[in-house]
């Protein structure tokens, strides 16, 4: 049995550490694993691979990998692999939406904090050498408390539950629409609305938070339209992926301050270019794709990947299964 541990980024903590490796290697003696942190002659390990761990895989690569059975993701999107090859095949999709859903969470909570409480304001005031109490007060939406607020939660998947939980513990007042509203209110939810509901929760949430996969259905999900659902004084968050948010509608509603605020820890082009419109907007708060940041990360992938690779050995159902057809 041979696994093949494929990651190249140019950012160093996504990359697989060599401890990663070598303790997989020295629990499963049975597996052949095989770590490539470089694409390329990763065309002669494809052709009797059985398992993959990787961020992308091309048609063509998949296409070699003829003894290929599972395929995991160390991310929580699995849209980069969704071609319809493998799609339609029987090759098994996993990811890591667990690995990441308690970070990204306090990360969503942070920024609620920070939001509420005028921080990034505060610390425009600090780098110009200003006491800035009566302007923070007084200019734009003014300082709140967070208790009894609506946090309008898109998406309840690894990410969301973790959200709803931990707003909830705070007082705050969740709300989320899921695919599936029959199939109940996750810990911390008060409410369920459906996707075709969705200007419903816009229309009463504080904080609208977007942790949905990417699909077709969410792309583009709030534009301009939507925005204008939301109430004047709401912020708007986004945790899921940068094309879910109309960047350019964005833009527009928070500089005629049609609503109070944003958080962007995802775009639709990273890095965000220097040229992007974006960046001088006083009331969006940009964070550079951080919120998944930890260095806990590689070892809740391998409690999650070696807990999955001990039940494949023993033919057990494997856990964080994708449903390829739905995307997540």
């Amino acid at each position: 049995m041979k696994l093949l541990i494929l990651v190249h980024h140019r950012f160093d903590l996504w990359n697989v550490p060599s401890w990663f490796t070598e303790k997989l290697a020295a629990e499963f003696r049975d597996v052949e694993v095989v770590c490539l942190n470089t694409y390329e002659g990763a065309e002669e390990h494809l052709r009797n691979v059985e398992i993959v761990f990787t961020i992308s895989l091309r048609p063509e690569q998949f296409a070699l990998a003829r003894q290929l059975q599972w395929v995991h993701a160390p991310t929580a999107a699995v849209h980069q692999l969704l071609f319809a090859e493998l799609v339609n095949s029987d090759v098994i999709l996993t990811n890591s939406t667990d690995v990441h859903g308690p970070v990204v969470a306090e990360h969503v909570i942070a920024v609620i904090f920070a939001l509420a409480k005028k921080i990034p304001q505060a610390v425009l005031f600090q780098q110009k050498r200003v006491w800035g109490q009566e302007a923070i007060w007084n200019e734009g939406p003014r300082p709140r408390e967070i208790a009894g607020a609506t946090v309008g939660l898109i998406g309840v998947g690894g990410i969301g539950r973790e959200v709803a939980r931990k707003a909830a513990a705070l007082g705050l007042h969740v709300i989320a629409v899921r695919e599936h509203p029959g199939k109940g209110r996750p810990e911390g939810v008060s409410e369920v609305f459906s996707p075709a509901q969705l200007d419903d929760v816009l229309r009463q949430a504080d904080y609208v938070v977007v942790a949905a996969p990417l699909i077709p259905a969410t792309e583009g999900l709030i534009s301009a339209t939507r925005l204008d659902v939301m109430k004047p004084d709401a912020y708007l968050i986004n945790v899921g992926r940068g094309p879910q948010v109309d960047e350019a509608a964005l833009y527009e509603a928070l500089r005629k301050r049609r609503i109070a605020g944003a958080a962007l820890d995802v775009f639709d082009k990273e890095p965000l270019p220097a040229e992007s419109p974006l960046w001088g907007l006083e009331n969006l708060l940009i964070t550079p794709h951080t919120a998944g940041l930890t260095e806990k990360l590689w070892h809740r992938h391998y409690e999650l990947f070696s807990e999955n690779l001990r039940r494949y050995v023993n033919h057990q159902p494997l856990r964080f299964v994708v449903d390829k057809q739905r995307g997540y």
